[in-house]
């Protein structure tokens, strides 16, 4: 099994296009095709297909998946040997995606992947997060169960047949995201999961690493530890880096005060708000302002 890690950023969440069914007739293989512009998801029901992508190749048996790329060259290894059945499901993401080594390589390219996506999904003032997707996977029942659930769906009439689908495929795509957690989420990850949304519940409060220790019962350096491994930066740092992602959208979305936006982020005084803006945005909160408001098109 493949430990190469499809690494999405959301929103948006990946969309699905379209899908279909084919089958293999002994001696068949697949077609070659180079830079399709869609992600190509691949399921083998029945029999095993032989493909490559560039110049890796993969074996898939029934119940597994692979994700091909948008802009690689694909094609049939070998012809198959036995009848062989696939579905086929065309989806696509709008932003930064990355196919990874492994997870670890994932966490560590993490922050520079996510500047990318807000560059190029427009999404300055929006708090980005990780879909690990495996480039193969074997499917467990649930997910199989997902997939026939989808299919279903081709029944319904058009006006409710794209709108269901959408809704299927994410759920499908969530599942098999959440299923790999389970197997490559150390302790320290899951931790580190647990610290972030803990921040996320109580940035507004004066947290420190006295109060972490007490909340998870680990040292602070533990700690320190894992958020590294995972978001790359520490838990105060974190602290103040989601601060200023809400000062972001407070500054742009309201016509509150320095003052008032720094008392509700939970900041000492407004002078040490604009300094630690300043220092992570390279620009004071209400030049920030200034700068955003006269971008047009903006709501």
């Amino acid at each position: 099994m493949s430990d190469l890690i499809m690494h999405f950023v959301t929103p948006p969440i990946p969309y699905f296009i379209d899908s279909g069914k084919h089958t293999f007739l002994p001696g068949e293989r697949h077609v070659s095709r180079d830079s399709i512009r869609v992600f190509d998801l691949i399921i083998v029901t029945k029999g095993t297909l032989y493909i490559g992508e560039n110049d890796k190749e993969w074996v898939i048996p029934k119940d597994e998946a692979l994700i091909l790329r948008p802009d690689a060259y694909h094609y049939g290894t070998f012809p198959c040997e036995e009848e062989t059945e696939i579905t086929w499901i065309h989806f696509q993401t709008f932003g930064a995606w990355e196919e990874m080594k492994s997870i670890n390589e994932c966490y560590e390219k993490e922050p520079a992947l996510f500047e990318k996506h807000k560059e190029q999904a427009y999404l300055n003032h929006c708090e980005a997060s990780s879909i690990f997707i495996p480039k193969q996977a074997k499917l467990s029942n649930k997910s199989i169960n997902d997939l026939a659930e989808f299919y279903s769906l081709d029944k319904d009439p058009r006006s409710l047949r794209n709108w269901r689908k959408q809704t299927a495929f994410q759920t499908f795509m969530q599942n098999i995201n959440q299923e790999s957690a389970t197997t490559i989420n150390s302790t320290a990850v899951q931790l580190a999961e647990k610290i972030e949304l803990f921040i996320r519940q109580n940035y507004t409060s004066k947290i420190t690493n006295a109060m972490l220790k007490a909340e998870f019962n680990y040292h602070p350096n533990y700690l320190a530890k894992c958020m590294l491994k995972v978001y790359g930066i520490t838990p105060i740092d974190y602290v103040l880096q989601y601060r200023i992602e809400q000062a972001k959208k407070m500054l742009i979305q309201t016509n509150w005060s320095i003052t008032r936006i720094s008392d509700e982020l939970g900041f000492s005084n407004p002078a040490y708000f604009s300094s630690v803006f300043t220092n992570k945005q390279g620009i004071s909160p209400a030049n920030f302002r200034k700068k955003e408001f006269r971008q047009p098109g903006l709501h």
